[in-house]
């Protein structure tokens, strides 16, 4: 098994994966998505349902170079077709080792932006961190 479905594997152990339509369709509706991987070997039905999730959540989605068996069983299941990232920073990674193997520009791209992504979030945490040091340290005095 390659560092990919290791890292999915992580992320499902860790609570920050949605497997298959329904989990991911209201992952998506709530905002609380940050990618949508498709297998590669997924109906066109799914394909077209998970397009429009992503639209409606404004979320990257990928096609993978898997299997759905290959990416039901890095998560303990027989076959997923749809799966979707619910943190910004395994997204992140999962995306950076797939365009680093496989040289596409739909990778980079989604590379791109979750790298701005998370910039982002990691700004804001600072931020939050220093105000409520702040904050502390008024109170105590």
């Amino acid at each position: 098994m390659d560092n990919i479905l290791r890292l999915l594997g992580i992320a499902k152990k860790a609570g920050k994966l949605e497997l298959g339509e329904e989990p991911v369709g209201a992952v998506s509706r709530a905002r609380a998505c940050s990618l949508m991987l498709i297998a590669q070997d997924a109906t066109e039905n799914t394909v077209r349902r998970a397009a429009h999730f992503a639209q409606f959540g404004n979320i990257p989605r990928l096609k993978v170079p898997y299997t759905k068996a290959e990416l039901g069983q890095a998560v303990g299941r027989n076959s997923l077709a749809l799966l979707a990232v619910t943190d910004v920073g395994l997204a992140e990674a999962i995306v950076q080792k797939l365009s680093a193997l496989y040289d596409t520009a739909a990778y980079h791209e989604v590379a791109a932006l979750l790298a701005e992504k998370t910039a982002r979030m990691r700004k804001r945490q600072t931020e939050k961190r220093i105000h409520a040091k702040k904050k502390r340290n008024k109170e105590t005095r």
